[in-house]
């Protein structure tokens, strides 16, 4: 239990580094090709720990590589989107939109999954959708948000940017959604390699639209050690799933916002505004309370197994 703990934090951590990379790199090289490396260079640390593990080639066998391309267009779509608002936006404000994704998987749980979602949840989740409107009040405020929505204009690039990373932090929630069917037949290693694959493909094929460089030296190692360090906490996440209770480690996410403000502020002179800070604390706040929900029904379902009469056998 303690090593999830640990495995979390680290993924969370390398995550954040993560994204101050694409940051870095967000407006030197097409959005597609900053994909393209995040993806296929992520392959390298995955096949080395599927490797490592003996699955490799059990990770390769799939019957359902239509829900992976689907998995994968919905991902790479949100990791287009989530490059674009990093490029655009500050590191604390683009962390603290994407803690909006576990509410909307609440959402989608319901109308997708018809999950029984009980009152407690909603509120959480209206809360936390309150908080995200905390964040975008300065483009909310201004009307940027809304012509940006209307008209595709960019003009105002951080509008732009906040945009962007609310429409990722809405298709990563419809990705867990079409992670959690996948996982009633397919293992973490084959979900997770496959998504690679076909976001790496995703990546090259929007080359004639969004157009390639070559990049600088410097540039080309940013993007080697995106898709790098991405895989690491990729690998990081799942072994931290492994070894504890997806309801126990869910909260240790929101620690990117430590790293988020003190990454951002070091490497790009971020500071935070009011709005950021007042807002992401109301989301953490619903996000810890759904998670929290969550674990109590755990223990409550696990309760009701084993008080269950066992059915005679022999």
């Amino acid at each position: 239990m303690f090593l999830g703990i640990v495995f979390k934090l680290l993924s969370a951590f390398l995550f954040t580094v993560m994204a101050a990379l694409v940051r870095a790199v967000g407006l030197e090289v097409p959005l597609g090709e900053v994909v393209f490396a995040r993806s296929f260079f992520a392959l390298i640390p995955i096949v080395l720990w599927l490797m490592w593990r003996g699955v490799f080639r059990a990770a390769l066998r799939t019957d359902r590589q239509s829900g992976h391309m689907l998995r994968g267009m919905i991902g790479v779509s949100s990791m287009f989107l989530m490059f674009a608002g990093l490029a655009r936006l500050p590191l604390p404000d683009a962390t603290a939109l994407g803690y909006a994704s576990p509410l909307f998987v609440v959402i989608f749980a319901a109308v997708l999954l018809g999950e029984r979602i009980h009152a407690a949840r909603w509120t959480s989740v209206a809360v936390g959708l309150a908080g995200v409107l905390v964040i975008l009040w300065p483009q909310l405020s201004t009307g940027a948000l809304a012509n940006v929505l209307k008209s595709g204009a960019a003009a105002d690039e951080t509008a732009a940017g906040a945009a962007f990373a609310l429409g990722a932090t809405v298709l990563t929630a419809a990705a867990m959604i079409q992670i959690r069917r996948l996982t009633d037949t397919e293992g973490t290693g084959t979900i997770v390699f496959y998504f690679s694959v076909w976001s790496a493909v995703a990546g090259l094929a929007s080359a004639p639209i969004l157009g390639w460089v070559w990049p600088e030296p410097k540039t080309a190692m940013l993007l080697v050690a995106t898709g790098c360090v991405g895989g690491v906490a990729q690998i990081l996440l799942t072994e931290s799933y492994r070894r504890a209770d997806a309801s126990l480690i869910a909260p240790f996410e929101y620690s990117t916002i430590l790293w988020a403000l003190v990454i951002g502020f070091v490497l790009f002179g971020d500071v935070p505004s009011i709005w950021t800070v007042v807002g992401g604390a109301i989301v953490v706040g619903s996000g810890v309370a759904v998670a929290w929900r969550e674990r109590q029904l755990g223990i409550k379902r696990a309760r009701v197994r084993k008080a269950a009469p066992q059915s005679p056998t022999g």
